[in-house]
C-alpha cells in the first residue's frame, strides 16, 4: 500500500489530502475517458475523440467492455451521469447532449445548451455540469434546463478548468484539467473545502502514451473512491487521507 503527499497549499481554511492505492484495474488503454460512474457492481464510461467517442457499460474486475454504444463522428463525448433509469451524457462543442437508457442504451432524447460541455454528475435529483470555466452549472434532473450556477473559489480565487465531477458524500469532487489535482467543492456555494494531489499514481514507463488523469466514480454503499486517466491502463481504487494522520 502507497501513500503519497500532498502539494504545499498556503492556506489552512480547507483540508489538504494524500491518498492509499487499495486496489487496481485494468483500463482500456484506447479509452479517452470523459466520464465515469460506478453503479451496482459496474463502472459506466463516456469516452471522447472525434470519431472515437462512446458509452460504455464495463465490468470493474476485468475491465472487459460489456456494453458499448458509438457516438455519431461529429460529436466529441464528455461527461456523463446516471440520473434514475437514464444516463445523461454531453458532448464538447456541439452545444448537444443525449439522454440514453440505462439497460438498453436507447437513445430517449436529445438536448441542447450554451457554450461547452465537459463534466457531468448528480445528487440524485439535480446534475452538476462543468465547462472547462471557473463555474458549475446546476440542471434540473427532469427537464434539464438550467437552475442556477455556482462559482468555484479557493481561497477567494477562481479555480478554472474544472473537468470531470464526481457527488461524493454531499460533496463534488472535480478534476482539474492538465493537472493531477482534485479538488472538492460545497455545492451550495462553490467553495473548495479540500484539494487532492495524485501524483505518481502511474509510473513513469505507465505514463508513456497517456493523456490527463480524468475520472472519478464513488462506490455509494461500499464507500469505494475510483479513478482514472484519458487512455490510462489502470483504474485505482484509492482512499483519501488527510494531510499529517
Amino acid at each position: 500500500m502507497r501513500v503519497f503527499g500532498l502539494l504545499l497549499v498556503a492556506s489552512s481554511l480547507w483540508g489538504q489530502w494524500g491518498y492509499h492505492v487499495v486496489k487496481t484495474y485494468p483500463h482500456d488503454r484506447e479509452a479517452f475517458t470523459q466520464g465515469l460512474q460506478y453503479k451496482d457492481g459496474f463502472l459506466y464510461e463516456g469516452t471522447g475523440l472525434q470519431g472515437r467517442s462512446t458509452l460504455r457499460k464495463v465490468k470493474l474486475e476485468t475491465g472487459v467492455v460489456l456494453q458499448k454504444l458509438s457516438l455519431p463522428g461529429q460529436y466529441f463525448g464528455e461527461g456523463i451521469s446516471i440520473i434514475g433509469d437514464r444516463i445523461v451524457q454531453i458532448t464538447w462543442q456541439s452545444e448537444v447532449g443525449f439522454v440514453w437508457g440505462l439497460k438498453d442504451f436507447k437513445l430517449q432524447r436529445q438536448f441542447t445548451y450554451k457554450g461547452e460541455g465537459w463534466g457531468l454528475t448528480t445528487d440524485g435529483k439535480n446534475l452538476y455540469f462543468s465547462d472547462g470555466t471557473d463555474e458549475i452549472r446546476i440542471l434540473d434532473g427532469t427537464t434539464l434546463a438550467e437552475l442556477r450556477r455556482i462559482r468555484v473559489r479557493e481561497n477567494g480565487r477562481p479555480v478554472r478548468d474544472l473537468n470531470e465531477l464526481e457527488w461524493v458524500d454531499g460533496e463534488i469532487l472535480a478534476n482539474v484539467w492538465q493537472t493531477d489535482r482534485i479538488v472538492k467543492v460545497n455545492p451550495l456555494d462553490g467553495r473548495v473545502t479540500g484539494s487532492v494531489d495524485l501524483s505518481g499514481l502511474l509510473s513513469a514507463g505507465e505514463r508513456a502514451g497517456t493523456d490527463v488523469m480524468n475520472g472519478i466514480a464513488y462506490d455509494a454503499v461500499g464507500k469505494r473512491l475510483f479513478v482514472t486517466g484519458k487512455l490510462w491502463p489502470k483504474v485505482f481504487e484509492i482512499k483519501l487521507v488527510k494531510k499529517g494522520k
